[in-house]
């Protein structure tokens, strides 16, 4: 039943939030904005691959959602001390 729900309804609403949030990445005014959309895409990406392991009852596939989470802490991180530099 749950699986129904996540293919049905969870995954097209992620999809159509991955969309927009390209959109903003394309479109970001300035590179706050835009490393902001990155980092929604990639939480975006995460919450994919959680839906994608429910959906088919395969809990090994989280473990590449942790990965992904701590390459985008990381990359958050790194964007944060180059702005404290720049300033």
């Amino acid at each position: 039943m749950t699986s129904m729900i996540t293919l049905t309804v969870v995954l097209p609403v992620l999809v159509v939030a991955i969309l927009l949030t390209l959109t903003r990445l394309i479109k970001g005014p300035n590179l706050p904005d835009r490393v902001v959309a990155l980092d929604l895409l990639a939480t975006i990406g995460i919450s994919l691959i959680a839906a994608y392991a429910i959906a088919t009852e395969e809990p090994a596939i989280l473990d590449i959602a942790i990965v992904l989470a701590l390459i985008s802490f990381l990359g958050t991180i790194a964007f944060a001390y180059y702005i404290e530099q720049k300033i």
